[in-house]
């Protein structure tokens, strides 16, 4: 397949490594509304460079193109790239409101294209084997989970920015853009129906910089478990996020390619985990990789990806129902 990058900004190096692994596909053409960044991938990687989604699909014909673009910017594109017959892998956020998810989720299902979203830390290894253990049944029922992900976000990380801290064009701050794969995960090994989320944020290192949250915490609802949540980009370094599940046999604590399970008997086990090292940063997982290829893989064999629109509904909705809370100082049920 023939394959083109939408926005060449440093998420976008992450997927041109990734797509230069697969040796049956070919990368062709990038776009950037900034000229030169655009250039330097094309000298980089091979291809045409051009300042425009629209004149790269026009010139070029790709059969997928890569969604790389600030968050505002996602789903129109995506919509478009689905709608001239192009299939759409998105960073994420794949959306920044419910206006637009419902937008993007019409165009998938009434499209004939794949349309993936990179939520690519389900791919990690510590995370599949969790997800393996519970779904063994070994650890009993699931009764709740916590997250925790402090990070380090600077002033100058904004203001260097044309979109970044700025509500209408980011969406938010600390919970959709640091840490949406957590909150994913800790919805993902749950594995269950979220009833409600009650949520809290703010802004505490960066008042009259941002109009975005620099923290978050949050309280989610399950049938049967509940979720602790906590963000904050006003920490001093880049630590790795902690993610714990507490079910009926044992904790499961995971911490990038570590998973240690605390038994109840008071038997600790430092679970195996094979990986390799990703192309970004390390807390970013090393999934990116292993997502872009399933997503390829599911194009040659003509089955559905699995991180759409209908299976990552769930978590597209808690992030949005996050928000509405904490704007609104009230729970919010589902």
């Amino acid at each position: 397949m023939r394959i083109g990058i939408v926005g060449c900004g440093g998420i976008a190096v992450t997927h041109a490594k990734c797509i230069k692994q697969l040796a049956e596909h070919e990368l062709i053409a990038f776009a950037d509304i900034k000229p030169e960044r655009a250039e330097t991938f094309a000298k980089e990687y091979g291809g045409n460079a051009y300042s425009s989604m629209e004149e790269l699909l026009e010139k070029e014909s790709p059969d997928v193109i890569h969604i790389c673009t600030p968050h505002y910017l996602h789903t129109s594109m995506a919509i478009y790239g689905l709608q001239h017959g192009v299939h759409v892998f998105m960073e994420k956020p794949p959306v920044i409101n419910r206006e637009q998810w419902k937008e993007l989720k019409e165009a998938a299902l009434h499209s004939d294209q794949q349309l993936g979203l990179c939520f690519q830390n389900r791919y990690n290894p510590s995370i599949l084997k969790a997800k393996e253990l519970i779904g063994s049944g070994e650890t009993g029922k699931v009764l709740g989970a916590r997250g925790i992900v402090t990070w380090n976000r600077t002033k100058e990380y904004y203001t260097g920015s044309d979109w970044r801290g700025r509500l209408e064009y980011e969406g938010g701050g600390a919970l959709i853009n640091q840490s949406i794969h957590t909150l994913d995960l800790l919805h993902y090994l749950v594995g269950q129906k979220v009833k409600s989320v009650d949520a809290v944020i703010g802004n505490q290192h960066l008042k009259g910089v941002i109009e975005v949250e620099d923290m978050m915490s949050a309280y989610i609802r399950y049938p049967e478990a509940v979720v602790c949540f906590y963000v904050t980009t006003a920490y001093n370094a880049d630590s790795a996020p902690l993610i714990e599940v507490n079910c009926e046999n044992m904790i499961i604590r995971i911490e990038e390619l570590s998973v240690t399970c605390y038994h109840k008997d008071g038997n600790v086990v430092q679970l195996p985990i094979e990986g390799k090292k990703g192309y970004g940063k390390s807390y970013w997982g090393a999934g990116h990789e292993d997502c872009i290829q399933d997503f390829y893989h599911s194009i040659e064999q003509n089955k559905s990806f699995r991180l759409n629109v209908s299976t990552m509904e769930e978590t597209v909705l808690l992030m949005l129902g996050a928000y509405e809370s904490g704007r609104s100082g009230q729970e919010v049920s589902f």
